[in-house]
C-alpha cells in the first residue's frame, strides 16, 4: 500500500517513497563471507519468504487499495500537529487519491506525470515537485519493490547480514534497481514480514546526503493479505508523518475517473457553493462597478464635448 500524505491533509509528502542508523555496521558487514551469486540468492530467498508472509498469491493479486486511517504530521521540530481522518485510494500503477474526512474537501489526485489538488480556493494543477515525489515514491514503495521490482533486468539484489531491528532478530536486504537507486529492507526472522525500509539519496546539485526511513508494524490480515496498520516515516531523523491504519479494502477496482481533474472540479461544485456564491457576487458587484465607471466616463465625455463646442461660438 502507498500512503500519500500530502501537506494539503495535514502532513508532509505524500507524496507519497537510507541507511539505518542504528547498528548499521552489523546489517553492512555479515557474520559469513558470500559471494556475489550466493548473496543475491539469499537476498532472493529472503524476498520471497516475504511475499510468502504478506500473503502469497493473494499479496500478488493486489492491484487497488481503499484504505481509512488517522495520520498524524508533525512540525519542523518533531512535534505533533494533530491528527487527521483520510481516505486514501490507489490503483496500480500510477494512480492515488486522499481525501480529508469527513468533509472530502481538501483531496491530492496524482495520475501518472499529472496532479491536483482541491483545497478551499477550489481545483488547482499540483506542483511539478510534489508530482516528482509521487513517481519516486512509486519507485521505492515497498509492495512495488517486493511484487515486481526486484525482477527488473539491471538490478542488483544483496544479503546484508543479521540485525536487531525494533527489538526483533532480523535480516537486511538491498535492492538496487537500474538507476542506482539503492533500497534496503530488514525483515523479521520469525515472522518474514518487512519492519523497515531505508533509502539513502543524494542532492544532484549538492551532493547532500538525504535518508528516509519508514517502519511497518501492527500487521493485520484482511482477505488472505497481511497489512501494516501502523506506517511512520522519517526523513534525517525527523518524523515527517505516521499513520495509523482503521480499514483496508483490496481489488475494488474504483473507476479511473476517480483520479482525474473532472472529479475534483465535480466534488467543488458539491463542496464549494458558498465560495462559489461568494465569487459570482463579487463578479456581478465588478461588473457593475464597471458598468458605472463606463457610464460615468461617457457621460462626462460627452460634457466635455459640449463644453468645447460653445466655448468655440463667435
Amino acid at each position: 500500500m502507498r500512503l500519500r500524505m500530502q501537506a494539503t491533509m495535514g502532513a508532509l509528502t505524500l507524496a507519497g517513497l537510507s541507511l539505518l542508523a542504528i547498528p548499521a555496521a552489523r546489517a553492512q558487514e555479515p557474520t559469513e563471507v558470500l559471494m556475489p551469486e550466493q548473496s543475491a540468492a539469499r537476498a532472493k530467498e529472503l524476498i520471497q519468504k516475504a511475499v510468502q508472509a504478506l500473503g502469497g498469491r493473494e499479496y500478488l493479486g493486489v492491484r487497488d487499495a481503499t484504505c481509512e486511517g488517522r495520520v498524524g504530521s508533525f512540525g519542523h521540530s518533531g512535534e505533533l500537529m494533530g491528527y487527521e481522518k483520510f481516505i486514501d485510494y490507489t490503483k496500480l500503477p500510477d494512480k492515488d487519491r486522499s481525501e480529508n474526512l469527513p468533509k472530502r474537501n481538501i483531496i491530492d489526485v496524482k495520475n501518472g506525470d499529472k496532479g491536483w489538488v482541491l483545497d478551499r480556493g477550489g481545483v488547482s494543477e499540483a506542483d511539478q515537485r510534489s508530482i516528482d515525489e509521487f513517481q519516486e515514491d512509486i519507485k521505492t514503495d515497498i509492495d512495488n519493490v517486493l511484487r515486481d521490482r526486484w525482477k527488473e533486468p539491471g538490478t542488483i539484489l544483496r544479503y546484508l547480514g543479521p540485525d536487531v531491528v525494533d527489538l526483533k532478530e532480523a535480516d537486511w536486504i538491498e535492492f538496487v534497481d537500474n538507476e542506482n537507486r539503492s533500497i534496503r529492507i530488514a525483515f523479521a526472522q520469525a515472522t518474514h514480514l518487512p519492519l523497515r525500509k531505508v533509502i539513502v539519496t543524494r542532492d544532484p546539485n549538492t551532493r547532500m546526503r538525504s535518508e528516509t526511513i519508514e517502519y511497518y508494524s501492527n500487521y493485520h490480515p484482511i482477505g488472505g493479505v497481511i497489512q501494516p496498520f501502523q506506517v511512520t516515516r522519517e526523513r534525517n531523523g525527523q518524523k515527517i508523518y505516521q499513520a495509523f491504519i482503521e480499514e483496508c479494502k483490496f481489488n475494488t477496482n474504483p473507476a479511473d475517473s476517480l483520479f482525474t481533474k473532472e472529479s475534483l472540479e465535480e466534488r467543488w461544485q458539491q463542496v464549494g457553493k458558498k465560495t462559489i456564491r461568494k465569487q459570482e457576487k463579487q463578479k456581478e458587484k465588478q461588473e457593475q462597478s464597471d458598468q458605472e465607471e463606463q457610464k460615468n466616463d461617457q457621460k462626462n465625455g460627452t460634457s466635455s464635448s459640449g463644453g468645447s463646442s460653445s466655448s468655440s461660438s463667435p
